[in-house]
């Protein structure tokens, strides 16, 4: 009986090891073609038969993104506008999240569903209303305007997991801090705020991602500000002006990759963490 036991749990072992190499090969196998065609040039990417490997690798489309599409000027812009936006909308997002957790009334709770209603509406049910409004205000095509869309777009999903994060603090910390003499905002800010550490940091990571992701507010409304995630289609056509330069593409979609594929093998354990301590009830 015990011999069957030890043959079942090898089995099982067995069983859910090439159950993850299989994922993980599917997974990770667009990702390295994507490197390795970064790195292989022009004349050598549609060789038959396949190479896996490079056989004169090089790092000339990276030079050329730099020296000839202003990718140095990208990843300017987009350091800004994600780094402001995560900055913001993490402030905004924390004193609203003890808000909404806190005050118990029919208005608060009214208005935390509206916010949460506005994930359901797609971002291109609104864009044309929306286009016609930044213009109007003189935000089209402004580092504010773009923060601004940014931010509204990150609002809901950081209040929702903050607030059901909020929401498994224990009041009575705040009672003693109270009974102490602590204020309304040294209670948030000496007592909420540093619980709150796990969940904030698991928010940013996600933030920084979908803003980094993010395809279609700065494709729609901006024009002279580019950002690293529009850039992938706005790449020259060299000699051929029918072709579509592989090579480059490669080269843009591995550096829009790099800095999430590092951010989630960092702060897997986080990411994961806070989304279950968060969403644990609604």
């Amino acid at each position: 009986m015990n011999k069957e036991l030890v043959y079942k749990k090898v089995f099982g072992t067995v069983m859910r090891g090439l159950l993850i190499f299989v994922v993980s090969f599917i997974i990770l196998l667009p990702l390295y073609w994507i490197f390795i065609s970064s790195i292989t040039p022009s004349a050598e990417l549609f060789q038959s038969p396949i190479d896996y490997l490079p056989d004169h690798p090089t790092l000339e489309n990276y030079k050329y993104l730099i020296e000839n599409v202003g990718l140095l000027e990208k990843v300017g812009n987009t350091v800004i506008i994600v780094g402001l936006t995560i900055l913001v909308s993490t402030v905004l997002c924390v004193l609203a999240a003890y808000a909404f957790s806190r005050f118990k009334s029919r208005t608060v709770s009214l208005a935390f569903g509206f916010i949460i209603a506005t994930m359901l509406i797609p971002d291109i049910v609104l864009a044309r209303p929306l286009y016609t409004f930044m213009q109007e205000v003189k935000l089209y095509d402004t580092y504010p305007g773009l923060i601004i869309l940014y931010i509204s777009a990150v609002i809901p999903f950081t209040v929702l997991i903050l607030r059901n994060f909020v929401g498994e603090i224990p009041e009575a910390l705040e009672e003693a801090a109270a009974i102490d003499g602590a204020t309304l905002l040294q209670r948030v800010f000496y007592v909420i705020i540093p619980l709150m550490k796990p969940a904030i940091a698991t928010v940013c990571i996600i933030n920084f991602i979908t803003c980094l992701n993010n395809f279609f507010t700065p494709l729609f409304f901006a024009n002279n500000i580019q950002v690293l995630s529009v850039s992938i289609v706005q790449l020259p056509l060299r000699n051929n002006m029918y072709a579509v330069p592989w090579d480059l593409v490669s080269a843009m979609g591995w550096i829009i990759l790099l800095p999430i594929i590092i951010f989630v093998a960092v702060f897997e354990k986080q990411i994961m963490e806070g989304i279950m301590a968060g969403g644990v009830k609604a």
